[in-house]
């Protein structure tokens, strides 16, 4: 299969950070479109199980995980650069959406930080995110596909 991906994870002590990768072929403007849009989040997004906040630059907002079902994450939108940058996060940790054009598409980029000075006490309990980012961006593609046959 062409352009398959695999999130990396790197831990510390003090920290956790898992990253992903990966050419779309579309522009960044339908990427970006999909990215900013919270109210269809969970129609295309196979990680995200609720969604309620509008994303824009120092919004909150809040969402599950199928990671966790229970626990709702309070987020604010830290960093909203149109069409380029989208940062969100909390006390714990933040993700960060990077969107670069090139010649036959754009390169997706996204990765999580989560850690504190606490984080050894807890690390055991989160789990791994590598499988959800890596459903994160065939979801995110296959979206941008269905919206380009669409057009």
């Amino acid at each position: 299969m062409e352009n398959v991906v695999k999130a990396v994870t790197e831990k510390n002590l003090f920290s956790r950070t898992t990253s992903i990768q990966k050419h779309i072929h579309t522009d960044p403007e339908t990427l970006w479109n999909i990215l900013v849009d919270g109210e269809k989040y969970t129609k295309w997004n196979s990680t995200i199980t609720y969604f309620d906040g509008q994303i824009k630059k120092g919004a909150t907002i809040r969402l599950k995980s199928y990671l966790d079902e229970k626990r709702t994450f309070k987020l604010k939108v830290k960093e909203l650069i149109e069409g380029e940058k989208l940062v969100w996060g909390d006390g714990m940790g933040k993700r960060t959406f990077d969107l670069k054009a090139n010649d036959s598409g754009t390169l997706f980029s996204m990765s999580e930080k989560i850690g504190g000075p606490f984080f050894p006490l807890f690390a055991k309990m989160i789990p791994s995110f590598d499988e959800a980012f890596e459903k994160f961006v065939n979801d995110l593609e296959n979206e941008a596909i269905a919206i380009e046959i669409k057009n």
